[in-house]
């Protein structure tokens, strides 16, 4: 994977399956991703294609949002996270009350979750590669 001209040692190594319904978000978690020097390996807009190209591919990461139009996003992380390869999962959605619905479905063992509004931050970063 070649890095980005600006990316640094900070830059992210990791191949990453985006999913959301919303081609809007999808090109900007595609360009912060690609940002960070990921592999953006594919998108999908619904959960049965993202389980298709996931197990396919095999991605070290998926970035899901929590509203799909087929299926519940934070049920199909949480099978994206149980695959035999264990992939990092983080969860987004432009409603930043989400994370109450996360925290609340699986407590003890919440999926970590980062508002659409703040994927450029450090803090997906972090998520991806801790």
């Amino acid at each position: 994977m070649a890095r980005p001209a600006a990316c640094d040692d900070r830059c992210v190594a990791i191949s990453v399956l985006v999913i959301d319904d919303d081609p809007r978000s999808l090109s900007l978690a595609g360009r912060v991703l690609e940002e960070m020097g990921a592999d953006v390996m594919a998108t999908a807009r619904d959960a049965t294609s993202a389980l298709d190209l996931a197990n396919e591919l095999r991605p070290d990461a998926a970035l899901v949002d929590v509203g799909l139009p087929d299926r519940d996003g934070i049920d199909l992380a949480y099978e994206i996270a149980a695959l035999p390869w264990r992939p990092r999962v983080v969860l987004m959605s432009t409603d930043t009350d989400a994370v109450s619905a996360i925290d609340a479905r699986h407590e003890g063992e919440a999926l970590p979750f980062v508002p659409k509004e703040e994927l450029a931050g450090n803090r997906l970063r972090r998520l991806l590669v801790s």
